[in-house]
């Protein structure tokens, strides 16, 4: 039988003894800890840490998290048990440009991300065949170009609905070029993750490659965040860049600007199933 395990995540105002009485608690549950990360933020006051353990079976997740209340509420923690060993459930949504949903289902498919993908949303239906290939379900759900209000509500209704029914623990935008509305933001506060290139917002609109192409960028690189009612401006995750020259015309631009936002994508999302990511006002502390 697998040794059970479980990562631990808290946040609270910064004191004394936080670590002794955390591993304290763990080791009287007959608990052993096989790796720890912790952080104390001067700015805000808090005090982040990431605990990684084994237990015993003598208790389960939900003893755990029975016996852990007292003490989280003691130090008033934000905090959250999750068991290692089982693989979260993510959604993929996706539009017309498809490297970031092919670059993930590859990394799922061949074990580097630890994930169950059940279901791909899309509003267009390009890539149904490659979500077949994968055996996913495939979910076609359009909206059409200058729709009402109510249809973008209705057609987010559905989207909703598909990762209800999927047990959806995290939704990622894999270029899915539709804004998302407040309330769908609401919806999915702390679990949906948007990739974009990191020229916003200098370059906005229609081919920012080659807008950066035209000025003459010498770096280009692209931005993981969570979701949120601000457009592109929420608690950023993970970045990367990479150099470029005058001697690169636009195409070659785009092509390396994918390839960075693949890879920027794929490691937000292993941090968030890994469960290293905690929120620290609007930024992030992220436990690599």
């Amino acid at each position: 039988m697998m040794q059970p395990q479980y990562i631990l995540n808290l946040s609270c105002l910064d004191q004394r003894g936080i670590v002794q009485r955390v591993s304290g608690f763990l080791a009287d549950h007959g608990c052993n800890i096989i790796d720890s990360a912790q952080f104390g933020d001067q700015s805000s006051q808090l005090f982040f840490m990431r605990v990684h353990f084994s237990g015993d079976g003598s208790i389960d997740g939900d003893g755990l998290r029975s016996g852990f209340a007292e003490l989280g509420d003691a130090l008033q923690m934000t905090w959250q048990l999750h068991d290692a060993h089982k693989k979260p459930r993510v959604m993929l949504m996706v539009s017309k440009i498809g490297h970031c949903l092919n670059d993930l289902l590859f990394r799922y498919k061949s074990g580097l991300l630890p994930v169950e993908i059940p279901a791909i949303v899309s509003n267009h239906a390009d890539f149904y065949q490659l979500a077949a290939s994968y055996n996913i379900p495939f979910h076609h759900l359009p909206l059409a170009t200058g729709a009402p209000e109510s249809d973008k509500r209705a057609q987010e209704e559905r989207i909703l609905e598909v990762a209800h029914n999927a047990g959806i623990d995290l939704v990622v935008l894999a270029r899915y070029m539709q804004i998302l509305s407040p309330q769908m933001c609401k919806a999915l506060e702390g679990k949906a993750i948007n990739i974009h290139h990191s020229f916003l917002p200098s370059f906005k609109g229609a081919k920012p490659y080659y807008q950066a192409h035209d000025r003459g960028v010498k770096l280009i690189g692209a931005t993981a965040h969570f979701v949120t009612g601000d457009l592109d401006e929420g608690p950023i995750i993970e970045q990367d860049v990479a150099r470029v020259d005058h001697a690169m015309d636009p195409a070659t631009l785009t092509a390396i600007g994918r390839d960075v936002e693949c890879v920027v994508l794929a490691r937000a999302v292993k941090y968030f199933v890994e469960h290293r990511i905690l929120l620290n006002g609007h930024k992030t502390v992220v436990f690599k």
